[in-house]
């Protein structure tokens, strides 16, 4: 049964990271004294639901996050300091911090390092989140100890809504573009002036012809989607932005 340790103080232990090509400890109190941190901790970095879900959603999260009082969102995983700074790297995740527990120090302190022998990964941790202020933690989302790899509750999703449940989230936006088109730059200006975060796929690097057609029906660009509605090019995001200014 793994344990719930709310009201009880974070372990204390050093974490060997690495930065600009040196070593650099960072402690528990370096991390959590003083500060109101959340932490995801998961089994482990380049696997699936990690690099297709739980990281990425977090890195989207982590400034509203901020915004509601949030220091900082760690990433902890039992992997070392060269795969977490590569991970972090290949996932752009660069609003949260990852934190190599490479000997499982952490984990183990926390109650959470279990073994994943079937996987070969030897001792991992069990996937959970937190939140941490000044030392201490305040609520836990713990996944269920069932077979597998639950992912039910640790999510970022469920963080925000802990600790801010009438906060707006960001929206999912995408344009679609290419190298040199005027209006594609305007739309992504007109996203800019608003405030609003988003992907750009780039024509012929990210994507072909055939692709936006089957997506769309047509080749033009720019075609913006937000939260999976298709919007339009620049005058259609211009105009969707004034009707969302006005409600």
């Amino acid at each position: 049964m793994l344990e719930n340790r709310e009201g009880q103080n974070v372990p204390q232990v050093t974490f060997r990271t690495r930065r600009d090509h040196a070593w650099v400890d960072v402690t528990s109190d370096g991390i959590f004294k003083g500060r109101t941190v959340v932490v995801f901790s998961l089994p482990g970095a380049f696997t699936p639901t990690c690099s297709s879900t739980h990281v990425p959603r977090y890195n989207q999260l982590t400034p509203t996050l901020k915004k509601h009082g949030v220091d900082e969102v760690i990433c902890v995983s039992v992997n070392d300091a060269f795969v977490m700074n590569e991970w972090r790297n290949d996932q752009k995740a660069f609003n949260v911090k990852f934190m190599p527990d490479g000997n499982g120090d952490f984990s183990r302190g926390m109650g959470m390092l279990v073994p994943k022998n079937d996987l070969g990964f030897g001792e991992r941790s069990w996937r959970y989140s937190m939140l941490v202020k000044d030392g201490v933690v305040e609520k836990m989302f713990i996944e269920p100890d069932v077979p597998g790899d639950p992912f039910e509750v640790s999510d970022a999703d469920t963080m925000l809504d802990y600790i801010a449940p009438e906060a707006a989230r960001p929206l999912d936006v995408t344009v679609f573009a290419r190298e040199g088109c005027e209006y594609c730059a305007r739309a992504k200006g007109l996203l800019h002036d608003a405030g609003i975060q988003f992907e750009e796929l780039v024509l012929n690097r990210d994507f072909s012809e055939s692709t936006i057609r089957a997506v769309s029906g047509t080749s033009t660009v720019p075609q913006v989607f937000i939260n999976g509605e298709y919007i339009g090019g620049s005058e259609a995001l211009e105009s969707y932005l004034s009707k969302s200014k006005a409600a």
